[in-house]
């Protein structure tokens, strides 16, 4: 097969994924081989791939490709996440333009439809994730709602529950009133909204004044509708102005509640008047205070319904008025907060905030207007209510403690270290996780309510007093034959209260207690899409089964993850996997960065500044992309995206593909040994060696996940010491007169080459199939090669002679830049310092030096007098005459001109820099660009003096 003459990576991507997939290369039969095991974070079945989906996956395929190469039992787990909330309103969206609701169907039916779209529509990403080159085991590919998945989350459950680790409790949560749901933090977006500042008077009671004779308690808020449901003021126990009125009490205005005045560190003296408003049922700090000052879960009030409308709290003070208004003005109508703040400011209760105008006159107004951090839902886009309601919980605190020994002991290694204190942080300081989620797509949580033994009455709408988690129907029954007397015959089941309330309605019989009926109804609830993906190391591996795949492949060997989801995912795959087979989950955990857009700023869809990789795969191919993220990726940092740099790994891709035409050109093609071929020629002894060290570098670098290193130097050993320096310095030699000589340098030459191949695979696989398969026949494919064992010494001789070499024609042609001399032009040396070695060497190189140096001539002779450039390598002196080769006074007066610009543009750039006006109120990024400029500016300085320097 002949190369093209340009490089198409558009032509070879599609084609060679399709030949890897379809021979199974992805997982090649191994097993007895040492295993190497990585999961991939599930994407959303709704999910498309974005910039951070492919700095993630890149570096996995990366890690997963080297250990397939090192000849392991390389197993890349992947799957999919049902993604509850996204899935439901993906359907739901569907069912609304046919003018369907959810509500239409049954609970059944919905999920059916779920289902339905879910395989017709649902997954593009894994085609996504096949174009960037993902080497995964499509062929055990898993979804977090499969059979086995189920059965894994089912067992958890009830194995927790009946350990008394996952339990129902009432507590705030992340309410989203468009979803009529709990959602966890991750789901939650915050926002700078303008918003305002209210300030209000809360009168003492029972005729109370403070010290300074006020007869009210000034409190500040941005939410004024919840003082609806407030049960204390919250004063700082060390704040003179209060002390005299703690364990007093205030009257609310509207609801004419008694509240208690208390003493809590969370209100701060500096902020505002120094007392809070406490709403326990709406504010997670407020909630704190609450339990702080003795109010139980079940104690706090409620003011709004799951729409976010006020409804009646549990002490019926909310004024008819009130009941029914949403929180805010919605659709033009004014809320409960506009409402709130209407009456307070009618009673004479509003504090105005003033403020001037330009004539400095003083205005009054209700409000002191602020920019307010806000919660909104990701998905239902309105503001979030934290939101009082009874969710399932998991013990989290328990289960952290031996995922926080593990890594305290080694047993998990987190790399970059520095997130170890983060981790410890949350993990010591762990609240419970809300596991619940009030939706109908997921896993349905595992409980069936019933009766007391001494009640068999049936109220669906109200929590039951006896709870069943069951793994079936069966061990339900089990269950409930053994719980409940004898004489109780039959036990209905119910798999949820809207087909319970559907059944008794057709019953012609009542469920009465005459009947001696159990009625077992399951909870509506689903789990929280993350706690199925918490199993996902070794659900995917085939557990609660014992199967050969987990025996082998748990734990797994490494974890590449985003750090922004460190807690949500990665901490509790470590509870998880600790609790149910009593051993980590990986071995080490890689946290790698976000990608952020040109300026460092975050990307998102309001800035505009969202890159598409599958466009940036367009326009470069998927190689430049992966090589981009790899070498951009340094451990503790973020990543900056720039299209120029993907560019430049194109460029580089098509460098290699250049230099395997040129070596096809010259009869070089691939190698037919993995070890080192014997080499004579120092040229070819020293590009061994360079093979030897880029390997040992690269292999390091990996085990270090030190992913921009690796790319880096396999980067410039194929660029640099290859394509540049190796095929050049062998023109000579390959089209000389020695056919031995030159027989030899194709023999090292292909050997080479497939080595850069083998070890440029793992970043950039397409390019490298092609090449490998273009230099001659294989009988294997690339995918499944051996990694290179050159089995070789670095050959210090060799090295020095040809590094010598490089640096004595380097020099060369940057006094020929510097002088501006035609590049072609052909130069004697003359040779001061020199000695018997350097004679034999600069025979031995005679040739390149001539070819590639532009040197006719090397003399130990003394140079004859006039105009010279002097150059040092390795201790001589390089005297080269310049007579004739330019106009010496004319390039002095170029030169001298062309610094003085350099000098005065890095004075001005200096002053600049030295003004702290300038460097501390200029952006950033403009701060940065001028100390680089003036680094550039003096360096160009430096060298046009040397430069003049040398004309004497």
């Amino acid at each position: 097969m002949t190369l093209d003459k340009n490089f198409d990576p558009a032509a070879i991507e599609a084609r060679w994924y399709e030949h890897w997939e379809n021979k199974g290369l992805f997982r090649p039969e191994r097993d007895d081989r040492e295993p190497f095991t990585i999961v991939n974070p599930p994407p959303n079945v709704t999910g498309s791939l974005h910039i951070g989906h492919a700095l993630d996956n890149t570096l996995q395929d990366i890690i997963i490709r080297h250990e397939r190469l090192k000849g392991k039992d390389a197993l890349w787990v992947v799957g999919m996440d049902h993604a509850g909330i996204a899935t439901q309103m993906v359907v739901e969206r569907q069912m609304n333009e046919r003018q369907q609701k959810r509500t239409d169907f049954t609970r059944e039916q919905f999920v059916e439809k779920v289902w339905e779209w879910k395989e017709e529509s649902g997954g593009s990403i894994t085609q996504q994730l096949r174009r960037l080159g993902c080497s995964m085991d499509w062929s055990n590919e898993r979804f977090t709602m499969d059979d086995g998945m189920n059965e894994a989350v089912l067992k958890v459950f009830v194995d927790l529950y009946n350990e008394g680790l996952i339990y129902r409790d009432k507590r705030l949560v992340n309410w989203d009133p468009a979803l009529k749901t709990a959602i966890s933090d991750l789901e939650v977006e915050t926002v700078d909204v303008k918003g305002q500042f209210w300030h209000f008077k809360y009168p003492l009671a029972d005729g109370v004044t403070l010290d300074d004779g006020r007869d009210y308690i000034e409190v500040a808020t941005t939410r004024p509708e919840t003082m609806l449901a407030d049960m204390a003021v919250a004063v700082h126990p060390s704040d003179d102005r209060y002390k005299s009125v703690i364990g007093k009490a205030v009257v609310l205005p509207i609801t004419g509640r008694r509240v208690p005045i208390v003493a809590d560190e969370h209100a701060d003296p500096e902020l505002g008047s120094g007392a809070v408003k406490i709403t326990p049922g709406h504010d997670f700090n407020d909630f704190e205070v609450g339990k702080r000052a003795g109010f139980a879960a079940g104690d706090m009030l409620n003011m709004l319904d799951g729409e976010a409308n006020v409804c009646q709290t549990a002490d019926a003070l909310v004024p008819d008025e009130y009941i029914g208004l949403h929180r805010f003005k919605k659709d033009g109508v004014n809320g409960a907060r506009e409402l709130v703040v209407q009456q307070l400011k009618e009673q004479g209760l509003l504090i105005p905030h003033v403020s001037k105008n330009k004539d400095g006159e003083e205005i009054e107004h209700d409000a002191e207007p602020r920019t307010i951090a806000t919660p909104f839902g990701d998905r239902g886009g309105v503001v979030i209510e934290p939101w009082l309601t009874d969710q399932w919980y998991v013990d989290a605190e328990t289960l952290a403690q031996p995922a926080i020994e593990a890594v305290k002991s080694g047993a998990i290694e987190i790399v970059p270290k520095s997130w170890e204190k983060t981790y410890f942080n949350w993990m010591e300081n762990i609240q419970p996780w809300c596991v619940s989620r009030q939706l109908w797509w997921g896993h349905r949580i595992p409980v069936w309510y019933g009766p007391a033994v001494d009640d068999v009455d049936v109220d669906p709408n109200n929590p039951r007093p006896i709870a069943f988690a069951a793994l079936d129907e069966d061990d339900l029954l089990r269950q409930a034959r053994e719980f409940y007397p004898e004489e109780i015959g039959e036990i209905a089941i119910y798999s949820d209260a809207a087909q319970y309330l559907e059944k008794s309605f057709e019953n012609e019989t009542p469920v009465t207690d005459e009947f001696l009926k159990i009625t077992l109804v399951r909870d509506d609830d689903v789990l929280d899409t993350w706690f199925s993906s918490a199993l996902w190391p070794f659900g995917t591996l085939g557990w609660p089964e014992k199967t050969k795949d987990l025996e082998r492949h748990y734990p797994n060997d490494l974890l590449i993850s985003g750090f922004d989801i460190l807690f949500f995912w990665d901490a509790r795959m470590a509870m998880q996997g600790i609790q149910f087979m009593k051993e980590v989950p990986w071995k080490r955990l890689y946290l790698h960065g976000l990608v952020r857009a040109e300026d460092g700023s975050k990307m998102s869809k309001s800035k505009g500044n969202v890159v598409d990789p599958l466009g940036l795969i367009d326009q470069y191919g998927a190689d430049a992309l992966r090589f981009f993220m790899a070498a951009m990726e340094s451990q503790g940092r973020d990543i900056k995206m720039d299209d120029k740099r993907v560019e430049g790994y194109r460029n580089f891709a098509t460098k290699l593909w250049n230099a395997s035409r040129f070596c096809e050109a010259n009869g070089i093609g691939a190698s037919k040994t993995l070890a080192a071929p014997e080499a004579a020629l120092p040229v070819n002894r020293w590009i061994i060696s360079e093979v030897v060290e880029t390997q040992q570098a690269l292999d390091k670098a990996l085990a270090d996940l030190r992913f921009d290193a690796a790319a880096n130097s396999i980067y410039h050993f194929t660029w640099d010491r290859f394509c540049d320096w190796y095929l050049e310095l062998t023109k000579p030699v390959l089209q000389g007169e020695d056919a031995a000589a030159a027989d030899e340098t194709r023999i090292v030459a292909g050997w080479v080459l497939d080595q850069i191949i083998v070890m440029l695979h793992p970043f950039m696989p397409f390019i490298t199939e092609e090449l490998w398969h273009a230099m001659g026949e294989r009988s294997y494919d690339l995918i499944v090669a051996k990694w290179p064992e050159p089995k070789a010494e670095i050959d210090a001789q060799a090295k020095a002679e040809v590094d010598w070499l490089i640096k004595l024609v380097s020099e060369l042609r940057s006094v020929k830049v510097d002088l501006n001399i035609a590049p072609g032009t052909k130069m004697t040396a003359h040779v001061r310092d020199g000695n018997d070695d350097l004679e034999a060497k600069i025979a031995r190189q005679g040739a390149a030096l001539d070819r590639v140096g532009r040197l006719e001539a090397i003399s130990f002779d003394a140079a004859p007098d006039g105009p010279s450039a002097q150059i040092v390598v390795d201790g001589a002196t390089y005297v080269l005459p310049l007579a004739g080769a330019i106009d010496i006074d004319a390039e002095k007066a170029r030169l001298t001109k062309t610094l003085e610009a350099a000098q005065k543009e890095a004075k001005s750039l200096s002053g600049r820099l030295g003004n702290p006006n300038f460097v501390e109120k200029a952006k950033p990024e403009a701060v940065e660009k001028a100390r680089a400029d003036l680094a550039d500016k003096q360096a160009e300085a430096g060298r046009l003096q040397a430069a003049i320097n040398r004309l004497g």
